[in-house]
């Protein structure tokens, strides 16, 4: 935090806690991302055609290409966003998944705001590392590697 943004906060003197803090609350914030979609992706990878007929669905043919690889994506995906390893490609194969599944409960469902509010949440959450990468507590930062 430059000292121009210091003398911008209402309470300057909370300045030092958010320097201190920025870098591991976005750490939390990836392996939070992270591990819910491996949790999410979880059923899916052990029935990695159990997705078929809903891809499918959604025009995504022929889904028993498509289905398995949702299950990777969301499941591996996961696992690379929790630890910091390729995180741009993983951040970049989840928010398209959950950009068609706010697709798929805006307009397909028709649940409008509703139906997709999470997904855009969480669609917003992985774009945001597309946009950052890892940081200093990530596998990509000790590679000194990134995409």
């Amino acid at each position: 935090m430059s000292a121009t943004e210091t003398n911008r906060l209402i309470i300057p003197a909370v300045a030092p806690l958010y320097r201190s803090t920025h870098e591991i609350v976005e750490t939390v914030l990836r392996v939070v991302a992270g591990v819910c979609l491996v949790i999410h992706g979880s059923g899916k990878i052990a029935d990695p055609f159990g997705a078929v007929q809903m891809v499918e669905g959604l025009g995504f043919y022929p889904g028993v290409f498509w289905s398995p690889l949702l299950a990777v994506a969301e499941f591996f995906g996961g696992i690379l966003l929790t630890i910091g390893l390729f995180t741009r490609v993983a951040a970049v194969a989840t928010t398209i998944i959950l950009l068609v599944t706010v697709y798929f409960h805006w307009v397909v469902m028709s649940q409008g705001f509703s139906g997709a509010e999470k997904s855009i949440i969480w669609a917003a959450v992985t774009l945001f590392f597309v946009s950052r990468c890892g940081n200093a507590h990530s596998v990509d930062a000790r590679l000194k590697k990134t995409f």
